[in-house]
């Protein structure tokens, strides 16, 4: 359920005009860094979301509200500016709870946004991603595996935590082998990687996509690339982790070099290899469980983001494997 909007109250209405801006394009400009709704009539703002933007997006514009009122002048650079000020505000509210962190505080900034949470085990996923080197995210399609990977990682590299970024996927449908399609190797697994991409160009400014891949400090490629190598101060993520075997499972995992993160994500009720072929993420599961300094979020339907039918179909489906289970 959608908690309850807040209201913000601005008693100088010549500052509410600069603080919305011309044609309200502040405020549009905030609802799409924060993922909320913000909606003005008279001398009010009222912010419709889930609860953790909401309270970010109360913050901010009561900041820059403040900073008007000692003559700030409000453009694009300066939003993102007072983003980047609220957003270590509340990063270091958290480091100052005792005991358990605060997961309505847990967000993660990049240029072109900030992402929250919208459930607890996304919150779990966001907070065991900033504080070890090796987490698994297993469920379903549509609850933020990719994105909020993607989005950590961007933020890693965007604060100086990691040198580069490190994106892979199995391309199953290709057999890995990938020879008899058209075109250069980019061309042969961009379709593989799609997905990958999207997310990047949400988090960075659409010139520098192209630019990091250029100079290396972004890497998209299968995982039959990572063979031989020493992931160092990288943030590596291994999508549809459900494709790989046993051995290209344990050949990326024995990647991983200092100073570098590494989140493995898939779906065990989507594994495409070929009949008899086990999958390395099921494997690992079992194999990995029982280490304390790895961690595994699991997600289901509850943690589905996408169209409320998603959510559904999801459902339906894991009851109808479960039934399938149960007569087999």
């Amino acid at each position: 359920m959608e908690p309850e909007p807040y209201l913000l109250e601005f008693m100088d209405n010549h500052l509410l005009s600069l603080l919305v801006g011309p044609q309200d394009h502040h405020l549009a400009y905030l609802e799409k860094k924060l993922g909320v709704s913000l909606a003005m009539r008279g001398n009010r703002i009222t912010v419709h979301g889930n609860e953790p933007a909401i309270r970010y997006a109360a913050e901010v514009l009561n900041y820059l509200y403040e900073q008007l009122q000692k003559g700030a002048f409000l453009d694009t650079d300066f939003l993102d500016h007072s983003l980047q000020v609220i957003a270590k505000r509340f990063s270091e509210n958290v480091e100052q709870q005792s005991g358990t962190l605060k997961k309505t505080e847990i967000s993660i900034v990049t240029k072109r946004r900030i992402v929250f949470p919208r459930t607890p085990n996304q919150a779990a996923y966001i907070e065991s991603m900033q504080h070890k080197e090796l987490v698994f995210g297993i469920g379903p399609a549509g609850t933020g595996k990719t994105y909020l990977a993607v989005a950590q990682a961007v933020s890693f590299l965007l604060e100086g935590k990691v040198d580069r970024i490190i994106l892979s996927r199995p391309a199953v449908e290709a057999g890995e082998s990938l020879g008899f399609l058209p075109g250069d190797m980019k061309e042969k697994v961009d379709p593989y990687l799609r997905p990958l991409y999207d997310a990047l160009h949400d988090m960075l400014p659409p010139d520098q996509v192209p630019k990091r891949i250029a100079n290396g400090e972004i890497e998209i490629a299968p995982i039959a690339f990572m063979r031989g190598r020493t992931l160092g101060n990288a943030f590596v993520i291994l999508d549809e982790a459900q494709n790989t075997t046993e051995m290209q499972m344990k050949m990326l995992l024995t990647r991983l070099g200092p100073h570098s993160r590494m989140v493995i994500n898939g779906d065990l009720t989507q594994i495409d290899l070929p009949r008899g072929v086990p999958s390395g993420l099921k494997n690992a599961k079992e194999i990995l469980k029982n280490i304390a300094d790895i961690d595994f979020i699991f997600f289901d339907e509850r943690d589905v983001v996408r169209h409320p039918l998603v959510a559904k179909i999801v459902h339906a489906y894991d009851r109808y494997d479960k039934k399938k289970q149960a007569t087999s």
